[in-house]
């Protein structure tokens, strides 16, 4: 999806966000223009900056569920981080630097999983050899004639436990398998922030200066294939190559989501710096206009990576962010608060709907779960309502309200003989009529 249109992206986020068509929009316009940036030629190229983003809008309403689609859909490294969960450089807390750290961690799995991919065949071929040269290990000796022949009889041998093997008729078999064992290195390193990595690195450096043991483990067929099929992978791809291609990704494609960004935004009435809040938006500054950060893989650059940060703001606005930051952040989408026609659609329309979850759930029982439209609209209403009376948790209050719903056939499930549950507005006002009509139960439950 990496070249598609804006509206092609947006086409594609509706099959599985409903409404938010000014946030689809924007992420869209955001994704594209990555990809218009890697076509302009020379020197321009790097002076061209993402144009991040601030989503404002009450927990539920799709923020986060935009970002990580965005993503799979550009097959980016993802990221998802609290802005809670960070303080000032000093004080207890994690250090920004982190975030890039794990954005980097996540595209090394990513181009590993892809390279991994493309040798499996290899791979697989060459782990059923090594299995088969433990199923009939004896070679022919010599260099005389009858060993000539010896080694034509022991390749019609071999060729024929191939053919087996090919076949499963091994599969549960047991064998012998030779494993390395990594040198079991028992320390901790504890240094400032910023340099969570420095345990990391000792260890693999001890690890790769100290000898490797060797031991056998008595294992199935089916199941050392697995082990043998990793072990030829790794040898099989170059671990550089890898880290140069993640890097790579990280840097042109990464997609950096901050949640809870309002948390960090302070309201202290102008009486100092508040150092859990500003101060943490001062440490943010630098990774989100651009700056180099030191991982185990190498130095990442920042410069191009999208941050999209989200948050309520009921209390605070983005404007009383520091205005430096706020300048980080100049594409902001207001997410609209979602309405029972929504909940309606959230429940049947994306690929991902709570119903069709549901469904497939009974259905791995043999019974088939039916909802009739009046079912539907008044679950979708009492979503509404009880996000009106109480907090206004969005599209997750559809989740509680259907737990609570399909609790006993759950629970009773499998039923002899009962292979069809209907579900119909009266089911439902039976269900959940009583824990409305209690302010204290409903506060609890739903």
């Amino acid at each position: 999806m990496k070249q598609s249109t804006p509206k092609q992206i947006v086409k594609e986020l509706d099959r599985y966000i409903i409404g938010q068509k000014n946030a689809k929009k924007a992420v869209a316009i955001a994704l594209r223009n990555r990809w218009r940036r890697q076509q302009v030629e020379g020197k321009l190229r790097e002076e061209i900056m993402p144009n991040n983003i601030i989503m404002i809008g009450s927990t539920g309403v799709g923020k986060t569920e935009i970002a990580r689609r965005l993503a799979a859909l550009a097959n980016a490294p993802f990221i998802k981080v609290e802005a809670s969960k960070f303080t000032e450089v000093g004080y207890v807390g994690r250090d920004v630097e982190s975030i890039v750290r794990d954005l980097m961690d996540t595209a090394v799995s990513m181009v590993a999983r892809e390279k991994e991919e493309e040798v499996a065949e290899i791979a697989e071929h060459l782990a059923n050899e090594r299995i088969i040269d433990i199923l009939f290990p004896d070679g022919p000796k010599g260099d005389s004639k009858q060993s000539e022949e010896a080694k034509k009889r022991y390749e019609r041998t071999r060729e024929r436990i191939r053919k087996k093997l090919k076949k499963g008729e091994f599969e549960e078999k047991i064998i012998e398998l030779e494993l390395a064992d990594e040198p079991a290195i028992g320390m901790q390193v504890f240094g400032p922030m910023g340099m969570e990595d420095i345990g990391m690195n000792i260890k693999d450096m001890l690890s790769g200066a100290l000898p490797k043991t060797k031991r056998t483990k008595k294992m199935s067929v089916i199941e050392a294939r697995e082990v043998l099929i990793e072990n030829e992978s790794s040898k099989l791809i170059d671990q550089d190559e890898v880290y140069r291609q993640a890097r790579d990704r990280t840097e042109n494609n990464g997609i950096v989501f901050l949640d809870e960004i309002d948390k960090v935004v302070g309201s202290n009435g102008g009486s100092g710096p508040d150092v859990s809040r500003e101060g943490v938006q001062r440490d943010l500054l630098p990774i989100v206009e651009g700056s180099n950060v030191n991982t185990k893989y190498g130095v990442v650059s920042t410069d191009h990576i999208l941050f999209i940060a989200a948050g309520a703001f009921h209390v605070s606005a983005p404007s009383d962010m520091i205005p430096e930051l706020q300048g980080r952040f100049p594409i902001r989408v207001e997410l609209d608060k979602l309405s029972t026609e929504d909940f309606v659609k959230i429940l049947t329309h994306p690929r991902s709907a709570l119903i069709k979850q549901y469904t497939a759930l009974l259905s791995s029982e043999n019974v088939e779960l039916e909802f009739n439209d009046a079912a539907i609209r008044s679950v979708a209403e009492l979503a509404s309502n009880v996000n009106n009376k109480m907090e206004n948790i969005g599209a997750r209050r559809l989740h509680t309200i259907m737990s609570t719903l399909l609790e006993k056939p759950l629970f009773e499930h499998p039923k002899r003989g009962q292979k069809k549950i209907k579900i119909t507005a009266k089911i439902v006002k039976e269900s959940l009529d009583g824990i409305l009509e209690d302010p204290d139960l409903s506060r609890y439950i739903l």
